[in-house]
């Protein structure tokens, strides 16, 4: 069965909670919807959501980068399945929804940052057609 895949709304706030969580990034659901709310229609930033029998089952963020020095490009700043759900083809369908969102804004390229500890993602991505074209480091500095 093919998942579904919708742009996710303010009511997914649970669904999107507990699969942040699954993730690593664990937030409650009212962050999930105040976080949605802060994205939602804008249109340099999808949240997208797997949904099977009424129930969402994964979830994926794409985004415009518009750095000066390349062509503007998308990218996917996180993708989750369920673990219930998983070899299902849920995160390839997510990843082929943001593939098309991406070109319908004259994307040239699609990249994703999966942490180096995140072997399985590593297969995924490269199973999806994704070539690792550089490692780097990540710095960040607090701000508040």
């Amino acid at each position: 069965m093919t998942p579904r895949v919708r742009p996710a709304r303010v009511s997914d706030g649970d669904a999107l909670a507990d699969l942040s969580t699954q993730l690593g990034y664990p937030i409650t659901p009212a962050e999930a919807r105040e976080r949605l709310a802060a994205i939602e229609g804008h249109p340099d930033h999808a949240l997208l959501v797997a949904e099977e029998d009424g129930r969402v089952s994964g979830w994926i963020q794409v985004s415009l980068t518009r750095a000066f020095e390349t062509p503007v490009q998308a990218e996917i700043a996180g993708l989750i399945v369920d673990a219930a759900a998983r070899g299902r083809s849920i995160g390839a369908a997510l990843v082929g929804e943001a593939e098309s969102w991406a070109r319908a804004r004259g994307c040239l390229a699609l990249r994703v940052r999966p942490n180096v500890i995140r072997e399985r993602a590593h297969r995924f991505y490269r199973r999806a057609g994704f070539e690792i074209i550089k490692t780097q480091h990540v710095f960040e500095k607090r701000l508040g």
